[in-house]
């Protein structure tokens, strides 16, 4: 029944996911068309990457995986009473401190844009262009801080379509600023950060009716026991988020310092591997966490571990192909979404290659989500973070050791090997804190996956291959998208049908699931 809960789940997260991803890549293509890989668009994507990071240490991150259990443990032992209580709680505290934290980033933005992009300073004009953006787009801090209260709610009550539907209202935003209002800015690029803020105001806004619907409501509350233990937990986990968005900011500083374009290249690169993440890692780990939560609260340790086994290798099943996708596939893949207008060639070149070295790392990224999703569960939020740091300083080392021989490559690499290095680490101490799991039965089914997605993916470089000139020029978008599009529906079909030949686990539950279904 819980494989059921998760699936479905982790079904649901991943088609709203799908359609956000589908819409974020509407709006780089839209980016990259009106900015390129210039030192404008540099500006933008160090600017957001601020309060990007804020969100990730006090919001969507550290806040449900927080919040999420602790609402789970209450409504079991408390009632549905006292899990409002909560809630109300929490809205007055990040109300008051969230919003105390968007003021002194608003202030203090000259001093923060000095941190995160040195290089920047040399440039006053360009200076100046990233502290306007940074201080427009710093509120969007404070709305999707409120949009992951509301998003953990609903997750502890079982509803995680709507909540994960709601970034593509950020991307619509954004999307509809750049080309309806640009031409209203001194300069175009100010747009953006306008359609960031109010995306973020839709992102929390869109989630509010039903929220109100399963009989919740916003309102300031004193202070809460619950709060207490939600904050212990929320202060290790917002440093294990810390860690992992330090490996991000790494590669933001030395690339500031690399020929222009640097920073580019890596964003669109990064945002590519962002599908797989988004749409199986997240959304694996954001399904699993309320069902092992109710496991630790029920004591029920064999079926935690039974079930964040499936979880591991259903996530597997999933991510494997798109590895292999992304890695065959860079150059077809970079040239169809971005090559157009002010974003050439030499562009995707320098994208594709990157994309290439971050695909390495896109199975230890997801699996480390997985599993500390699974430690969230178990109220444990220590060990993320000690992983988090040892993979830190991997990133930092690696990166300044590749550097001057990969330029932004190099910065790929390196976290990589800290994502692979970490999840390894997460592993490892997952297997002490539940004896009861074990890898090993995890193998075949890698196995399987890896066999069926070296062989589909590889017929579709094939056909790609067939095709080289299209994956040079800058025209023929339409004929590249059916092309391109036809062979990754190609290559997922002969990658099931492999898996189907081979037996694989995972996807005869699918397939049992939907025969019980008809």
């Amino acid at each position: 029944m819980a494989k059921g809960k998760i699936v479905k789940a982790a079904g649901a997260i991943s088609l709203a996911t799908t359609l956000s991803r589908i819409l974020g890549y509407v709006k780089d293509m839209v980016l990259a068309k009106f900015f390129g890989a210039t030192g404008v668009s540099d500006v933008f994507f160090v600017s957001f990457r601020i309060p990007n990071l804020l969100r990730e240490l006090f919001a969507e991150g550290s806040m449900s995986s927080a919040v999420v259990p602790v609402l789970k443990e209450s409504q079991i032992k408390n009632g549905e009473e006292e899990t409002k209580k909560i809630v109300k709680s929490l809205f007055t505290f990040i109300f008051l401190v969230v919003g105390f934290i968007t003021l002194l980033g608003i202030v203090f933005s000259p001093i923060i844009v000095k941190l995160i992009a040195p290089g920047f300073t040399e440039n006053p004009d360009k200076f100046e262009l990233t502290v306007l953006l940074t201080r427009i787009m710093f509120p969007f801090l404070l709305f999707i801080s409120f949009a992951a209260l509301t998003m953990g709610t609903l997750n502890t009550n079982g509803i995680f379509f709507t909540p994960a539907l709601a970034p593509c209202f950020l991307n619509i935003a954004i999307i509809f600023s750049v080309i309806f209002i640009s031409s209203y800015f001194f300069n175009p690029i100010v747009s953006v950060a306008v359609g960031v803020t109010f995306g973020g105001l839709l992102q929390w806004l869109v989630q509010v009716p039903r929220f109100y619907k399963i009989g919740f409501s916003f309102g300031f509350s004193p202070f809460h026991p619950a709060l207490k233990k939600i904050l212990f937990l929320i202060i290790p986990t917002t440093v294990a988020m810390a860690v992992n968005q330090i490996n991000i900011f790494v590669s933001t500083i030395i690339a500031s310092f690399l020929p222009e374009g640097s920073v580019t290249y890596l964003y669109y690169s990064m945002r590519l591997i962002q599908l797989p993440i988004g749409v199986f890692g997240v959304a694996v780990g954001t399904a699993v966490l309320p069902t092992l939560s109710q496991h630790f609260a029920e004591g029920n340790r064999y079926g935690l571990a039974q079930d964040f086994s499936f979880a591991l290798r259903f996530l597997f099943f999933l991510t494997i192909p798109c590895i292999f996708g992304l890695i065959m596939l860079s150059e077809p893949i970079v040239n169809t979404l971005f090559q157009r207008g002010a974003f050439d060639l030499i562009a995707t070149k320098n994208t594709a290659m990157a994309l290439l070295f971050y695909s390495i790392g896109i199975l230890g990224t997801v699996g480390s989500r997985t599993i500390t999703a699974t430690f969230y569960s178990l109220q444990d939020t220590k060990t993320p973070v000690i992983c988090a740091i040892s993979g830190m300083f991997i990133n930092i080392f690696a990166s300044f050791m590749l550097m001057h021989s990969m330029k932004h490559n190099g910065l790929a690499l390196a976290y990589s090997l800290s994502a692979t290095v970490q999840f390894f680490m997460l592993s490892f101490f997952i297997q002490r804190k539940i004896p009861e799991f074990s890898f090993t039965l995890i193998f075949p089914s890698f196995f399987k996956s890896t066999i069926s997605a070296l062989i589909s993916v590889g017929i579709g470089k094939l056909i790609c291959d067939s095709k080289a000139y299209l994956w040079i020029s800058s025209g023929d978008a339409f004929l590249k998208f059916i092309w391109l599009g036809g062979t990754i529906g190609l290559s997922a079909f002969l990658y099931f049908f492999i898996c189907y030949l081979m037996k694989h686990e995972e996807l005869g539950y699918i397939l049992r699931k939907v025969r019980r279904k008809r």
